[in-house]
């Protein structure tokens, strides 16, 4: 096999991580590249039994795992850090063949991801309880009470396609540090990414002996580890589809749950108009639109919306669609075929109801391309729904009330952000809007990993952040000595 650069390619093989024993399975699936079709790696076809013998094996570790002293625990993270900033190279290459992110940005989502490992290794160490006074009311007494956090148990992570890096570590992270045992289910477009990285864990000379294991596979797998009463804890980022099923199927459990959002701002006409339109071709077309909180919709205020509407086409027409090999590539291709198709009929859909594309559109060399959709109306499909792809839609409005309004009409509230320069609608803005995050001058597809991650409405439940995984996957015990 003959990769992108001319030279035989070595296709990585994955395997099963039961605990830490690796095993084989005669049945695989190959990943193939997004960009060239080329075979990229190959994993194991994983089943039920699979997936119960993983949680099985963790279930077995869970007290050691608990008593492993913290200090310990906090220097395997730091290890695993420090390991993957030598391996930076390696690991950004595989996200670039697996899901054709382009070089540039698979190398600042593993530098991303270094940054969670170690953000997590800090946040472990002011992990705590507190005293509480007993005798504060007539009916109480004088005790020494206190509640400190303990790791729930066993933890199952299922992750997705798009940061199959960073987001593995914003999981699995905090679940180990906390003193927990791990099931991770990675996404099944990107498994030698999550082997990989888990492999830093699993072999570190600090790690808690099957602590963590990872199976591959689809619903069966998924459905195995979720419906099982094993695991305490459930993190799961993907579709609303998915989730509802997670849901119904966990039972009493803490469940966590990231599940996208139609991420929106507003162009206020006192707004910065070209700085405005510079960040918001960044942030509807970054990773291909495929991020949960991708740009979707920009509600311009009318008095500007034709200068800003030519702004965003000579924005968008500076970004490079193309080989996610070459340095310069902003954007590559979807993830797949129907992620393609999909898009085109976002575009063909909206055409028909009356908008229009003024740039992009059109498949250009196996690639959808950016593409800034005008003359958007509520009624529209593509401004409803999640469209996770290179698509951006402009809706023109009277003034700000009529655009948070229309932001908040929506079944997602992931983040959302406001350009203005005046203050007072700023505060107005972070009052207002129906949603986990706020940015203010600046994209809604702005994240720092050190800040709390979620939403509200159909977006999810519970937060990201190392700070706040933490606590999702530890319990509070309260103690009382008399």
């Amino acid at each position: 096999m003959f990769g992108i650069f001319g030279k035989k390619e070595k296709i990585s093989v994955v395997k099963i991580f039961f605990g830490s024993q690796e095993e084989d399975r005669e049945i695989i699936q190959e990943r193939k590249s997004p960009y060239d079709g080329f075979v990229v790696s190959t994993a194991p076809v994983c089943n039920a039994a699979d997936a119960q013998k993983a949680l099985e094996i963790a279930k077995k570790t869970t007290f050691h795992a608990a008593t492993v002293p913290l200090s310990q625990r906090i220097l395997w993270l730091e290890d695993v850090a420090n390991k993957l900033s030598l391996q930076r190279e390696e690991f950004a290459l595989m996200l670039t063949k697996e899901i054709a992110k382009p070089i540039f940005f698979s190398r600042i989502e593993v530098d991303r991801c270094i940054e969670t490992v170690k953000l997590t290794a800090m946040e472990l160490a002011g992990l705590h309880g507190e005293t509480m006074a007993t005798d504060v009311m007539p009916s109480g007494k004088k005790t020494l009470a206190f509640f400190r956090r303990e790791a729930v148990g066993v933890v199952v992570c299922i992750t997705p396609f798009n940061f199959p890096l960073n987001l593995v570590a914003h999981k699995i992270a905090p679940a180990l540090g906390a003193g927990n045992c791990v099931v991770l289910k990675p996404t099944p477009e990107a498994p030698a990414t999550a082997y990989m990285l888990a492999k830093l864990f699993i072999e570190s000379k600090y790690a808690t002996k099957d602590a963590l294991s990872v199976v591959y596979g689809d619903a069966e797998v998924g459905s195995a580890l979720v419906s099982s009463s094993i695991p305490r804890a459930i993190s799961f980022t993907g579709s609303v589809s998915v989730g509802s099923i997670i849901t119904k199927q966990a039972g009493i459990k803490k469940v966590s749950l990231e599940l996208g959002g139609n991420a929106a701002t507003y162009i206020d006409a006192s707004a910065d108009l070209a700085l405005a339109a510079a960040r918001c071709a960044f942030g509807a077309f970054y990773n291909s639109g495929q991020v949960c909180i991708s740009l979707q919709r920009i509600y311009v205020n009318e008095t500007v919306y034709e200068a800003f509407a030519a702004l965003m086409v000579e924005e968008t027409k500076k970004l490079k669609a193309g080989s996610p090999y070459e340095e310069e590539t902003f954007m590559g291709p979807l993830i797949d075929d129907e992620a393609k198709h999909r898009a085109q009929a976002w575009v063909a859909s909206a055409k028909k109801e009356g908008a229009k594309a003024i740039v992009g559109g059109e498949e250009t060399g196996g690639i959808f391309p950016p593409t800034v959709m005008a003359d958007v109306t509520d009624e529209m499909k593509i401004i409803c729904e999640e469209v996770f792809a290179p698509i951006v839609s402009l809706v023109r409005v009277p003034d700000y009330e009529t655009a948070i309004q229309k932001m908040n009409d929506s079944p997602f509230g992931l983040q959302f952000s406001i350009f203005t320069n005046d203050l007072k609608r700023s505060q107005q803005f972070i009052d207002e809007a129906e949603c986990g995050g706020v940015v203010i001058n600046d994209i809604p597809t702005l994240r720092f990993d050190v800040q709390p991650y979620g939403g509200s409405k159909l977006s999810g439940i519970g937060r990201e952040g190392p700070r706040w995984a933490l606590e999702e996957f530890t319990e509070i015990k309260s103690v009382v000595i008399c």
